[in-house]
């Protein structure tokens, strides 16, 4: 039997002076509330109360407990109720992980204008392409691109991504554009080799079905954003994400190629361990990227957020706003 439902009952029926006005308080008979006390009795080898069908006494032992466990029980609901209000409440330090590249773009730009109107509430962040262990290095939060999530966490989508093969206007002219994926082979990839990526292979969808091309090139790297600007240089054919190169497409500055093998979905996913009670730190922050990222325009958006970087400063964009 549960400690803890023992000793409420205790200090319950002791409050009402009976086992029946106790037993309906509670919605149970008094026969099972007797156990309880029989129980607990016993557990504890002291008599804590004298019962009769007219009248209920409380022992000296029992006395002297019942003030403990009157305590016990006041200091369990104080606890609950500040955890309650912490969920409750957008405060405390949140510890943010994301891809370097796409933090600094699409992550922390946004987090000056989230923290507005939380006084309470500090962020940190941790920008790398590597995938971090959420739980053995502290991390709240984590933004993720695409991937495998180990179900041991929560992923949630903040926004549709795409992962597509891409190159500029003077490289096809020089080098022909590939209109097959047994093509790829013959033309300079330059891949990203974080822990054995890109360099791997690219993965494309044919007939249906998930496949992998092994591509090489004479330039490979562990930095997305060094990788980009390769790419955008016309020094080879580059598989990047659409939220990287959006705007360079809407310029002309480069084409994507073999689009109709290209994934259908690389989605930007938020992931979080999982928890009984998600923090509000958490969850509004969510909300907040997401709402965000779903405005109107945003992917092709030039503001000064945007475009914001480390040492610049932000306007709040107090348009966006998450309801608490």
């Amino acid at each position: 039997m549960d400690r803890f439902k023992q000793i409420e009952t205790f200090v319950r029926v002791a409050d009402a002076g009976s086992l029946a006005a106790a037993a309906l308080e509670e919605g149970v008979s008094p026969v099972v509330l007797g156990r309880r006390i029989d129980a607990l009795e016993k557990r504890l080898g002291v008599k804590l109360m004298y019962r009769s069908t007219r009248r209920l006494v409380v022992s000296e032992e029992g006395g002297a407990f019942l003030e403990r466990c009157r305590g016990m029980l006041a200091d369990w609901d104080q606890a609950e109720n500040e955890l309650a209000a912490g969920r409750r409440s957008v405060s405390g330090h949140l510890i943010v992980s994301a891809p370097a590249a796409f933090g600094r773009k699409h992550v922390a730009p946004l987090a000056p204008a989230f923290l507005v109107d939380k006084p309470d509430l500090r962020m940190s962040f941790n920008l790398t392409d590597r995938v971090v262990d959420l739980v053995r290095e502290g991390f709240d939060l984590s933004i993720r691109i695409g991937g495998a999530v180990d179900p041991s966490f929560v992923a949630v989508k903040l926004a549709t991504n795409r992962r597509v093969v891409c190159g500029t206007p003077g490289y096809f002219a020089k080098y022909g554009r590939p209109k097959f994926l047994d093509d790829l082979p013959r033309h300079n990839c330059l891949a990203f080799n974080l822990q054995g990526g890109q360099n791997r292979g690219w993965n494309f969808r044919r007939n249906g079905k998930l496949v992998n091309v092994r591509v090489t090139g004479t330039l490979d790297c562990n930095d997305g954003e060094l990788l980009h600007h390769w790419v955008s240089e016309g020094l080879g054919l580059g598989w990047r994400s659409t939220w990287e190169i959006d705007e360079q497409l809407a310029r002309g500055e480069l084409e994507t190629v073999l689009d109709e093998y290209a994934l259908p979905d690389y989605d930007i996913l938020a992931v979080y361990p999982q928890q009984r009670y998600v923090p509000a730190k958490v969850r509004y922050f969510i909300d907040y990227l997401k709402a965000a990222y779903a405005r109107p325009g945003y992917w092709g958006d030039t503001s000064p957020v945007r475009n914001w970087r480390p040492g610049m400063p932000v306007d709040a964009d107090k348009s966006l706003k998450v309801k608490a």
